[in-house]
């Protein structure tokens, strides 16, 4: 299997951690590449960002894909870095990072708007209700793509009232299907907070419509930690015009000497 990891190299040789971008449901390792490897770089920071098997340009087969498979490929790239890294996972890439992290030590994990410790159960929900006939149709064809085939309506899912119309639009034509497996997982395979051992940040928006607020604070709660929140933000909090208040909230914390040693 062909797995694409896009590296960024930072201007100038540094002591700092590598970092590993595992994006969520729908997207690729061009989320991050947009605004986020781009920063750390310039920061001093040598960042891999993955596409997961099956998206983007790697191979692999979404009707067979799981969670733990996402895991081998974090891992796949882990293993090779010089020393430990740290993981940036959103949605179900923050899922993908807390069974990577309940099984692997690294530097730290940062959860963004990650799956809860209870599962997407809520989710469903909310996306059941909201876009009732969408939810039939993946669920009819064991695929998570009708869910964003509609642009309006991915829009409305992953993004806030402050992104500009023209930058939601291009960023939903990006998207892709997801493997219906890996969904069903993220409703029953939940995370182990006790598992694991190193140090984490999780981070949320407010206007979250995939997962709220509330199921944020209680995962960070679960870690032993406080949610940091952000107003007038969406779910794909990467992409946001105020993307860079989260980037900068992530470097602060990850400098901090309980991360940083």
């Amino acid at each position: 299997m062909a797995l694409e990891v896009i590296v960024t190299e930072p201007a100038q040789p540094s002591d700092l951690p590598p970092l590993i971008f595992v994006h969520g449901a729908w997207h690729g390792a061009w989320c991050w590449t947009e605004h986020f490897t781009g920063y750390f770089a310039d920061l001093g920071y040598q960042s891999y960002a993955i596409d997961l098997r099956g998206h983007g340009a790697s191979t692999g087969n979404l009707r067979t894909s799981r969670v733990a498979h996402y895991v081998a490929d974090v891992r796949r790239v882990a293993v090779e870095l010089p020393e430990s890294p740290i993981l940036i996972g959103h949605s179900m890439g923050g899922l993908v990072t807390q069974q990577y992290l309940a099984k692997y030590r690294a530097r730290a994990g940062v959860l963004m708007a990650p799956v809860p410790r209870t599962g997407a159960i809520g989710a469903t929900w909310r996306v059941a209700t909201s876009h009732p006939l969408a939810f039939l149709r993946a669920n009819a064809t064991l695929s998570l793509g009708p869910i964003v085939d509609d642009p309006d309506r991915a829009i409305s899912l992953l993004f806030g009232p402050a992104m500009p119309p023209g930058d939601a639009a291009r960023y939903a034509a990006m998207l892709q299907d997801e493997s219906y497996l890996a969904y069903l997982e993220m409703i029953l395979e939940l995370p182990h907070p006790s598992r694991v051992k190193d140090p984490v940040l999780v981070v949320g928006a407010i206007d979250d419509a995939i997962f709220s607020a509330r199921e944020v604070m209680d995962t960070a709660r679960s870690y032993g930690t406080e949610a940091v929140l952000f107003p007038d933000m969406g779910h794909d909090m990467m992409l946001e015009p105020a993307w860079q208040e989260v980037a900068d909230a992530i470097e602060t914390w990850i400098r901090q000497p309980t991360v940083d040693d």
